[in-house]
């Protein structure tokens, strides 16, 4: 396996930060923004046995969780970590992620994947304690042009995106928590493009009979992407919790009331931290006066504070300052976290340990340890999840072909293409045939003057012989350069078909392409597979060689 190290990326992607790198490789300059530094085994030891302990209501986590599992037909030993849970010495191993069409970019499962393994990794480490891995199903939030397309690679090697219209139009209100959306009978729109788009292999026809068991008419998005999930990581243990519950809403109740009667503390303690950040790194997420939306005739809808009561944005229904308080009491499932608040709501319910996160949510995450202080909750351990880069071999056989380093493809193809053309091109067509021309031209004018001793008549035939060779001479010229620029298409397309995988949309491999690609070629076990190559302690940009 190779790597690549996250400060030689630093300066070619947006996501790839100064603060990422310094959080991944030079903890001392980011500690104040953290609760503890996931490279020490002392922090480790000193916070596992302080979130075992922690008030949790486990008697209510462990029935809801087990209903909602066994809802999409998880495995035993999914049942198995649920019921560890009510056990005081069990905390959780978290991540999240939004649904995604067919579970989405390969992140979501990268994240899923290192959640697991560190439970694992911890479990053999501390046998005292139980790590169970939990995936927080991120489906309340109201944008569905976020999470209703995927992409794919097509046998004309084209990068397709794959799009779910839910009436099969671009939906033109705000239609709440996607989780909630039921799929119509446009889905099979989209499984017909999805199917026209995978190459003819001997797995495709399982692969897209699997993908169909999950998402059709009537369904949930909701279930859907977790039934799906499911099949991909049923043995594995992993729990999914689906907050939108209404009994986990009473739970978090307290948060929701706090938020409302504070209103702009939770906003105060993020901006200060924000300025602070932004002295050497930058601030990833804004916060808002109100760090709360509200579910309403179908919609989620931020909750504006006005100077007597508040709105609900982009409506025009308002409430009281005592409506909103007793709602918060009475109706709790009808208010919904914001990127602020979903992790203190999360760190309520859970025993959490440490999140899994990518370089976006690490960067978020120094923003909120204040509001980790003012809602009394227990920052976690923030673990970055794996990054990798599939590299296929026939991918692998045109970067050495051409000598192409890793590294080029991810700082910009462009001055490696042209390198290769010029490579191509050492033989310079023009110059060889003007070099020919001039000494056939030179050695016929030596010629002309015998020619015309022995016969002067003989003249124009050498001029008319003359003729005739540079006419060939220009048509041989014209094949040379098809041929050349034939050899130069073919190599600059070989090449551009190997980034097209490596770096679709000049983005990384796994914040675009949809799994089901690499599975449709290798297998339904793909996945489990990729789990044994992930590495989750190697902080690097990992290349997994297929």
């Amino acid at each position: 396996m190779n790597a690549i190290a996250f400060d030689v990326l630093q300066d070619h992607d947006s996501d790839i930060t100064r603060l990422y790198v310094d959080y991944l490789n030079h903890f001392e300059k980011v500690k104040q923004y953290y609760s503890a530094d996931f490279h020490d085994r002392k922090t480790w030891n000193k916070i596992i046995p302080d979130v075992a302990a922690r008030p949790i209501d486990r008697s209510t986590l462990v029935r809801i969780l087990t209903e909602q599992n066994k809802d999409i037909h998880c495995g035993i030993k999914t049942l198995a970590n649920i019921d560890l849970l009510g056990n005081e010495n069990t905390v959780a191993i978290v991540t999240g992620q939004q649904l995604g069409l067919f579970t989405g970019p390969l992140y979501t499962l990268y994240k899923t994947i290192t959640a697991i393994k560190l439970a694992e990794k911890l479990t053999s480490e501390y046998p005292e304690f139980n790590f169970v891995p939990v995936f927080w199903v991120e489906g309340e939030d109201h944008d569905f042009e976020e999470v209703n397309h995927t992409y794919t690679i097509a046998p004309a090697n084209q990068l397709v995106k794959i799009e779910y219209l839910l009436g099969d139009k671009p939906l033109e209100k705000n239609v709440g928590a996607v989780g909630n959306i039921v799929i119509d009978q446009f889905i099979d729109k989209t499984l017909a493009a999805f199917e026209s788009n995978l190459q003819e292999t001997e797995f495709k026809a399982v692969l897209i009979s699997e993908i169909r068991a999950h998402y059709k008419t009537g369904t949930t998005f909701s279930k859907a992407f977790l039934g799906l999930m499911n099949r991909y990581f049923e043995d594995s243990g992993l729990i999914f919790l689906n907050p939108m519950h209404p009994e986990f809403k009473k739970i978090v109740r307290p948060i929701f009331q706090k938020e409302i009667s504070s209103i702009t503390k939770t906003s105060q303690l993020v901006i200060d931290r924000s300025a602070e950040l932004e002295e050497q790194y930058h601030a990833q997420i804004k916060s808002k006066p109100l760090n709360l939306f509200m579910f309403h005739k179908e919609g989620r809808y931020h909750i504006e504070p006005r100077e007597n009561d508040f709105s609900l944005k982009g409506t025009r229904h308002f409430l009281s300052k005592e409506e909103i308080a007793s709602l918060a009491d009475h109706s709790p499932e009808l208010f919904s976290p914001n990127v602020v608040l979903r992790p203190i709501c999360q760190d309520t319910l859970l025993p959490t340990l440490a999140y899994v996160a990518g370089p976006s949510e690490i960067a978020y995450f120094a923003q909120l340890k204040p509001v980790y202080e003012y809602y009394n909750i227990p920052m976690p351990i923030i673990y970055p999840r794996v990054t990798a880069t599939i590299l296929e071999e026939k991918s692998r056989n045109v970067l050495e072909k051409y000598q192409i380093e890793l590294e080029q493809i991810f700082s910009g193809i462009e001055p490696t293409l042209m390198r290769i053309s010029e490579q191509v091109s050492e033989v310079k067509v023009d110059a060889l045939f003007e070099s020919l021309s001039k000494t056939i031209h030179e050695t016929i004018q030596e010629a002309r003057f015998g020619i015309q001793q022995i016969d002067a008549t003989l003249a124009g035939s050498v001029d008319s012989t003359i003729a005739k060779i540079d006419t060939y001479l220009a048509v041989l010229k014209e094949k040379t350069q098809k041929a050349q620029l034939k050899k130069q298409d073919i190599s600059v397309r070989q090449v551009e078909k190997a980034v097209l995988i490596l770096r679709p949309n000049n983005n990384f491999q796994e914040r675009v392409l949809n799994v089901t690609y690499f599975m449709n070629k290798y297998g339904p076990d793909f996945v489990k597979w990729l789990s044994g190559e992930l590495v989750i302690d190697r902080f690097q940009h990992q290349i997994i060689e297929l």
